[in-house]
């Protein structure tokens, strides 16, 4: 009984770690984003229209976040020049959440909120 117990404590613990490895929140975005005005880096509904679906933008993610690809900051010299801090935190907080990160930006947009 105590060895079952023991093993199920023990994949409980795994399946808690998988899956809060796995979540992604925009929470850590709200320093830079914002849903409706530019901020450090550009409104979030700004980024939706640009793109125009959650596909399209997380191609960009997957293909490395090249800052020729970003359809705002390949194109604006305020954006651009700070595309480098915004490709450190890609690095950091979403690559391998590439549509999670899609996902999440399009909703907060429909819900207006981060």
């Amino acid at each position: 009984m105590k060895k079952s117990f023991k093993l199920f404590v023990a994949a409980a613990g795994l399946l808690a770690i998988s899956t809060s490895a796995s979540a992604f929140s925009t929470a850590p975005c709200k320093a830079c984003h914002a849903i409706d005005h530019d901020v450090v880096g550009p409104a979030w509904k700004r980024v939706a229209a640009k793109y125009g679906s959650e596909a399209a933008l997380a191609k960009v993610f997957k293909a490395g976040f090249k800052v020729d690809e970003r359809k705002i900051a390949s194109t604006e010299p305020k954006f651009k020049r700070q595309a480098s801090i915004m490709t450190g935190q890609f690095n950091h907080l979403i690559k391998g959440h590439e549509d999670e990160a899609a996902k999440a930006l399009f909703a907060a947009v429909k819900s207006g909120k981060m």
